[in-house]
């Protein structure tokens, strides 16, 4: 891949799912690497999962070609793996679907265009490269889509309903739709009175019971524990706005580590029918690793984001203009120290990845090689979406513009500051 600046020589191509899945299994070579062999204390492997096993390496496809980032001009060449699949039919029918729950259950009405316009199911395909079946897709899709609009309603779109000042209690009660709250008796009823109330609240519950058919306990535990997370992220975002502050580059990384695509990501596994138990993805280095590819993902978002957010009359973050800011320089040079952040951290991600599939605990090797086609189809969709380029030129998906394609609404679903 092309690094930030050009350089002379061309560098290696990224490796595709097929090939980081072979290099996780064989672990790092070459002199001086015996040491680097080590045996993480992960727990044995569980039974083979009775659906949707896991490919072996030779039957996942690899891509041609490297992933690229040419669709917006304004972003640089990118590291990062090319997409798994594309397969139109199958976005489109993960898409039906979820905009008719979504009229279920009453988010977004009398904006049913938008939600569709934001091509969440081809999202949801190309991340989730690995998983064939619409209902299984359509889990963690209707998750995103109520996440997505939890920052509308509450955090960002004051025309939607939210209030400031209200965030913090709005996000509570949010919790409490996918984390149920046990209260006394006398007062159990007023709760579900609201949790039937609010079309948001409604969508949390809805979309994390259909992902409760696909997961165990402990990865829905997982999962909220992850929304929880999220939920911290939209509340410091939000104080940055109500006081006007310009947070310094090291806390806004810190914080969009909170609030990144790491509840999405989460969904892996169980999407596919298999568990990556508690154990393996508390380690320290699972989860570092795993830490590293939400932060990078999220700097996908900020940069093909930025227009749009420039373009809005909402207060927003991104890292571009918090480096602008901050170092004075141009906002070219800030995209292009930006870019670099982001390859720094798939970098990262690809060698710890490599270390900890040493471990031979299949699992974890499946895992962290689904997390790596999930960097290339956020990409991919970041990269060809119509929502995030200028004068309605959506890129084709060889990189060239496409013209004739339309723009998604000025001011559609998740506008504001929030992944996508």
């Amino acid at each position: 891949m092309q690094k930030h600046p050009p350089a002379a020589d061309p560098a290696p191509p990224v490796p595709a799912r097929a090939a980081l899945l072979a290099r996780l299994r064989g672990g790092p070579g070459g002199p001086g690497t015996s040491t680097l062999r080590i045996r993480p204390a992960l727990p044995p492997p569980l039974p083979a999962p009775a659906a949707d096993p896991a490919p072996a390496p030779a039957a996942v496809p690899a891509p041609a070609a490297p992933g690229r980032s040419r669709g917006n001009p304004a972003v640089p060449e990118l590291y990062c793996p090319p997409p798994q699949r594309d397969d139109p039919a199958l976005a489109e029918a993960v898409e039906d679907r979820l905009v008719a729950w979504a009229e279920e259950t009453g988010i977004y009405a009398g904006r049913l265009d938008e939600v569709r316009a934001l091509s969440l199911g081809r999202y949801t395909m190309l991340t989730y490269a690995h998983v064939e079946d619409p209902d299984r897709l359509l889990a963690p899709a209707k998750c995103t889509l109520a996440q997505w609009a939890t920052d509308d309603y509450y955090c960002d779109d004051e025309s939607a309903g939210a209030v400031p000042l209200q965030i913090a209690t709005h996000l509570s009660q949010a919790l409490a739709a996918i984390d149920p709250a046990h209260l006394p008796a006398r007062y159990a009823p007023l709760l579900e009175q609201a949790m039937r109330a609010d079309p948001v609240l409604v969508a949390l519950r809805s979309g994390t019971e259909h992902l409760s058919r696909y997961a165990t306990r402990s990865q829905l535990t997982r999962y909220r524990q992850e929304m929880a997370a999220l939920f911290c992220g939209y509340t410091a975002e939000a104080g940055w706005r109500v006081s006007g502050r310009t947070p310094p580059v090291w806390e806004f990384l810190a914080v969009r580590q909170d609030n990144s695509f790491l509840p999405t990501m989460v969904m892996l596994d169980p999407a596919g029918g298999y568990e990556l138990p508690v154990e393996a993805y508390a380690d320290p280095r699972v989860r570092g690793a795993v830490l590293k590819a939400a932060s990078a993902s999220v700097i996908v978002n900020d940069l093909y984001s930025m227009h749009r957010e420039d373009e809005s009359a909402a207060v927003n973050y991104n890292l571009p203009a918090l480096i602008e800011a901050e170092e004075g320089c141009s906002r070219a040079e800030a995209v292009r120290r930006s870019a670099e952040l982001h390859d720094e951290l798939v970098h990262a991600f690809e060698e710890e990845s490599a270390l900890l599939a040493a471990a031979g605990f299949p699992p974890l090797i499946r895992f962290l090689a689904d997390v790596w086609a999930w960097l290339g189809g956020n990409l991919e969709w970041h990269r060809t979406t119509a929502r995030y380029h200028p004068a309605g030129r959506a890129p084709a998906r060889d990189g060239s513009p496409e013209h004739g394609s339309t723009q998604g609404p000025e001011h559609g679903p998740t506008h504001g500051g929030t992944p996508a």
